[in-house]
């Protein structure tokens, strides 16, 4: 089996994920590639809050699935895609969780952007 620790959120390690009630857009290189009001925020510990998207929001024809991978000990398994139209800064620029630990099983389906790799991640309120 996997030799890669697993770890639960809990008071020193804090994760919530709840709906967004705001619209998220995210543009690179003047196109729009996420437009969505159903997003989930995803706080872990003191980091900034995650917009993670749903797939059916996403135009995944302007995703190129990475070899690239990491582990996070409390949400599992990510995979990335990089955004060729915005060059090398969007490499790797967008991952995901596809068999995410039960803690947070809600972002499954979900991507989420790196802000400083994506142009914009807009939050609009109505």
């Amino acid at each position: 089996m996997s030799d890669k620790p697993k770890k639960k959120p809990g008071p020193d390690h804090p994760i919530t994920v709840g709906k967004n009630p705001d619209r998220v857009i995210v543009k690179v290189a003047g196109q729009v590639i996420a437009d969505t009001r159903d997003a989930l925020s995803l706080q872990e510990a003191s980091y900034p809050a995650v917009q993670y998207i749903p797939r059916k929001d996403v135009d995944l024809t302007q995703l190129e699935r990475t070899e690239h991978e990491t582990y996070c000990p409390y949400k599992g398994d990510a995979s990335y895609f990089s955004i060729p139209a915005g060059g090398e800064k969007t490499v790797n620029s967008v991952w995901t969780y596809e068999n995410p630990y039960d803690a947070v099983a809600d972002i499954r389906d979900h991507l989420a952007f790196y802000p400083d790799r994506v142009d914009s991640i807009e939050i609009v309120t109505d």
